[in-house]
């Protein structure tokens, strides 16, 4: 009896003593993982960048499936923002400065908890290195929990770590994954649709109307404008001398749609048009590779492209489809005449497009580009 007395005593005096030494741990912790990404710089910047990325390498949502999301119209970029919902914790983050291709910096709080979150990309032997650190605070409860998986700082470097593994493994796969088919000529029907029009280095171009598209779909939804298909672009002139590509981000309407004449967007409508379609099944950073394989194939085969028409990229299958880029569906349209009707073109002066195509006949837009477009 009185072995067990001790013995309660002791187990007694432990428990004060944990309890002791874990409230008189710092509430404070800072963090930071390191990984050497197998991507280019560009391409890992980009894809951690957008929020919607997030859930293909996060642990967090490996270890939890039943985590949920919720995206704002904006999901890239200074402003952009994310919240979820999780077993450990509900949370929400924002991003607050970027230097591109070079760092991100974000706030985010975990059930009311702050932290600060910084992410930099550097060049090295091999692809990117990435440096993930975050630094905060903890409450009470949390400091209990963390306490018996090894502590805050190891609870998050651990979760770091497998995240970065991901995204290496990630990036490397989806990346390199992809098919291009040519599907041959194609009819591609009447439209009615909106747009946006906006000019920009074409190295910016996929990021711009990433940017672009989900602000027009906010516009659609905020005034019940019916969607009547998949999102499109019409390259509308690029300036190869200043590099600049003119591009109208474009989303299909059941019938015509008449705006405010202070509207940034445009009421538009594209007539039927014979035209080679050409698929791209993969990530966007195949897109001039599908150009060139589809010029290639209107060469090869004598057809003569349609300067007139419109050429145009529909974003068949996305991001809000599918998270995996690999399973991304892109087509292609390119102007030509049907080879049963020979016609001579109209415009002799215009040279071929190389990845993009070129329409030299239509005017310079007078839209402005949004603030993130260089």
């Amino acid at each position: 009896m009185q072995i067990l007395k001790y013995l309660f005593l002791i187990v007694v005096l432990s428990f004060i003593g944990l309890t002791v030494y874990i409230l008189t741990q710092k509430g404070d912790y800072a963090v930071t993982r390191s990984k050497v990404v197998k991507a280019p710089r560009m391409i890992v910047f980009e894809y951690v960048n957008d929020y919607k990325n997030w859930e293909t390498f996060s642990s967090w949502k490996k270890n939890d499936p039943e985590m949920t999301f919720t995206y704002p119209a904006k999901t890239m970029g200074i402003g952009a923002s994310y919240s979820w919902q999780g077993n450990d914790g509900n949370g929400f983050m924002k991003t607050i400065f970027v230097k591109e291709n070079d760092s991100i910096a974000q706030k985010m709080t975990l059930d009311g908890m702050p932290s600060e979150v910084n992410w930099k990309f550097k060049d090295t032997i091999g692809g990117t290195k990435v440096t993930w650190t975050t630094k905060g605070t903890i409450n009470l409860m949390t400091k209990i929990t963390s306490f018996f998986k090894g502590g805050i700082k190891n609870v998050i470097g651990n979760n770091y770590e497998q995240s970065l593994a991901n995204l290496d493994k990630t990036l490397r796969y989806e990346m390199k994954t992809f098919s291009i088919k040519v599907n041959g000529v194609a009819q591609r029907n009447s439209a009615f649709f909106l747009k946006q029009t906006y000019s920009c280095k074409q190295k910016s171009l996929i990021r711009n109307i990433k940017i672009v598209l989900p602000r027009m779909v906010y516009f659609f939804k905020k005034n019940n404008i019916q969607i009547a298909g998949k999102p499109f672009v019409i390259y509308n002139n690029i300036d190869y001398a200043n590099d600049i590509v003119n591009f109208s981000v474009c989303i299909p309407t059941a019938e015509k749609v008449f705006l405010d004449t202070n509207s940034d967007m445009q009421s538009g409508e594209m007539e039927a048009f014979t035209c080679l379609k050409t698929t791209l099944t993969g990530d966007y950073s195949h897109l001039a590779e599908t150009w060139k394989k589809a010029q290639k194939h209107i060469t090869d085969n004598d057809f003569k492209q349609n300067f007139a028409g419109k050429y145009i990229e529909v974003y068949s299958k996305t991001i809000d489809d599918v998270k995996n880029p690999s399973k991304w569906i892109t087509e292609l349209y390119i102007p030509v005449f049907p080879k049963a009707v020979p016609v001579t073109p109209t415009v002799s002066n215009v040279s071929t497009p190389i990845s993009t195509p070129r329409t030299e006949t239509q005017p310079e837009p007078q839209e402005t580009t949004p603030e993130e477009i260089p």
